[in-house]
């Protein structure tokens, strides 16, 4: 790829998963390889400022100000990454910079409005000063890493963060900072690119130390072969470097400013759809959606609140038509009912609480013809899980291990169907808990609230989880009860007492009203609801194949034009 095929394709480069991130990048390689600028007439060549350097450097050792550093390697034409124009020159960074002899504060300079520097304190990537804080704030428990003003400080734990800070004012910082305070006849904001550059970064990453704690010796930093341009040329990098990473923020801006009004334009459209209280405002608040599809969904999140508004049509009734040949649903409760009282008489179930009659005046609203509000235990059996044994870990409980346990994580991280465990129960584990069958609904009245999804298997769970087994007529469509769940999930959540860790018990839970269709209707629901996710997933894999795509050009233009790879 050459320049005007970059320029060609820079509205996809810069609009991919870290497109501008891409671009910053090849602006720093540009400018440490001297494609960035032009040399000027009558500039001091390179090699000359290397030799005033080290006769400074020589200066501050004779008074004892600088210690006498090992001379690094010569550099081998082998070693050159690329060539230099006209006027540069290659050399170790250790030999032209005081990287690993940091100047030692003495006591008697510091007072409470000394600064005081962590590591922390610098933005990833960006390398901004988040926060500045004095001896008056924070303690330091040594002032051996000293600096002085305009130092670069280069945070060499986990390089990839690429923490590069000039300072503005002298003091103290972490032993996990270097600071580079002498680098005489170099621009400091030359230098700060040039650690910033992907060259260095990629340089550092690749020879770090310590698994849990990477950090990059001093040794490998002197060693690293430092780009060093002209005089004036490095003023001249330095301006349009930081005239180029402006623009970079500006267009990020844009960016962020454009995403946010995608956003509002679909929250406002979703929301429209889904407060519709007519076919008329639907059929009218959804053209509005359909016109502007391309522009409000870009990502899978994007995706995810459609997926939500199609699941809260449906249990309104708006996602199928009602026909006059379904059985209302009024005569499907009314068997559940006769059914439950068998089951009494019969002992196969406890006789249940009464529940009270439902005020239509709390419905959140209006049921299509032939639907009927219904709670829980007036559509199935529904109970807590059990785990009467104290303390709840206790080893005997699990060993041998037999019988799977499913707790609040397993169904919380469940996509639907609960398909994994990482418990099981032994007899007496099971002797004091109970095993709920496949195909059964679980929902979370702790910790994740109202979290919802079906037992993949036969299983127990503690009393943090509710089961709900729908009455034989509605058990396989069981999955209708799991998409009222997460429709209703939000509301629940408001029942939550504001604690450390929320929960809400059986009875907010057992009153909750639930739209029941007729139960032809419950199966073209689930039918129309399972071609949606259909095509959602394809929008969603189309999305993500598009993100790739697009990422793999960023990377690929930046590493073609400046021939170093980037991750």
């Amino acid at each position: 790829m050459d320049a005007q095929q970059f320029l060609a394709e820079f509205g996809h480069i810069a609009n991919a998963p870290g497109g501008i991130t891409q671009i910053r990048q090849l602006v720093l390689q540009l400018a440490i390889s001297g494609l960035l600028t032009n040399r000027q007439p009558n500039d001091i060549d390179a090699n000359s400022l290397i030799n005033e350097n080290l006769k400074a450097q020589d200066h501050l050792i004779a008074k004892k100000q600088l210690k006498r550093q090992p001379s690094p390697k010569g550099i081998d034409k082998s070693e050159v990454p690329w060539l230099l124009p006209e006027g540069w020159a290659w050399v170790r960074l250790g030999t032209v910079t005081n990287y690993g002899d940091a100047p030692k504060l003495e006591y008697s300079n510091v007072t409470e409005d000394t600064w005081v520097l962590e590591l922390e304190d610098i933005e990833k990537c960006t390398s901004r000063l988040l926060l500045k804080v004095t001896a008056r704030e924070r303690k330091f428990k040594s002032t051996k890493n000293g600096f002085p003003a305009n130092s670069v400080l280069y945070g060499k734990l986990r390089p990839y963060l690429d923490k590069v800070l000039i300072a503005d004012t002298s003091g103290v910082c972490t032993t996990e900072i270097s600071p580079i305070s002498f680098f005489d006849r170099i621009e400091a904001g030359y230098l700060r690119w040039y650690l910033k550059s992907p060259y260095f970064i990629a340089y550092a990453n690749g020879a770090t130390y310590g698994m849990n704690l990477p950090r990059v010796s001093t040794d490998t930093v002197r060693e690293a072969l430092f780009p060093f341009p002209p005089k004036i040329e490095q003023s001249r990098i330095v301006a349009k470097v930081d005239e180029l990473m402006a623009l970079c923020d500006k267009l990020e801006a844009q960016q962020q400013a454009r995403r946010k009004l995608q956003n509002n334009l679909r929250q406002s459209t979703l929301q429209a759809v889904a407060s519709a209280t007519s076919p008329h405002e639907l059929q009218s608040s959804w053209a509005r959606l359909y016109a502007n599809f391309g522009q409000m969904f870009h990502t899978p999140e994007d995706v995810a609140d459609f997926r939500q508004l199609t699941m809260d049509l449906a249990v309104r009734g708006f996602l199928t038509d009602q026909r006059d040949e379904d059985e209302p649903a009024f005569y499907l409760l009314a068997r559940i009912a006769l059914e439950h009282k068998e089951m009494v008489l019969n002992g196969e179930m406890k006789r249940p609480k009464p529940l009270p009659e439902i005020d239509l005046t709390d419905a959140p609203f209006e049921l299509p013809r032939g639907w009927a509000w219904a709670r829980f235990p007036e559509v199935g059996l529904f109970g807590r899980g059990k785990s009467k044994h104290r303390p709840r870990n206790d080893p005997k409980l699990f060993s041998p291990s037999i019988y799977p346990l499913v707790q609040t994580g397993e169904v919380a991280r469940a996509n639907s169907v609960i398909k994994e465990f990482h418990s099981k129960y032994s007899e007496i584990g099971l002797a004091q808990s109970k095993l709920w069958p496949k195909g059964t609904l679980c929902i979370t009245i702790a910790a994740n609230i109202a979290d919802a999804a079906i037992l993949g298997f036969d299983a127990c769970f503690p009393d943090s989880v509710v089961g709900f087994i729908p009455a034989p007529e509605l058990r396989d469509e069981v999955e209708y009860f799991l998409l009222f769940m997460k429709t209703a999930r939000e509301r629940l959540l408001a029942f939550a007492p504001s604690t450390a860790q929320k929960n809400i018990n059986l009875e907010i839970l057992q009153s909750v009203l639930i739209p029941v269709p007729p139960k032809d209707e419950i199966k073209r629901i689930l039918s129309r609801i399972n071609e949606i996710n259909a095509h959602c997933d394809r929008l969603v894999d189309i999305h993500a194949k598009a993100q790739d795509i697009g990422k793999l050009l960023a990377g690929a233009s930046v590493a073609k034009l400046t021939g170093i790879n980037t991750e």
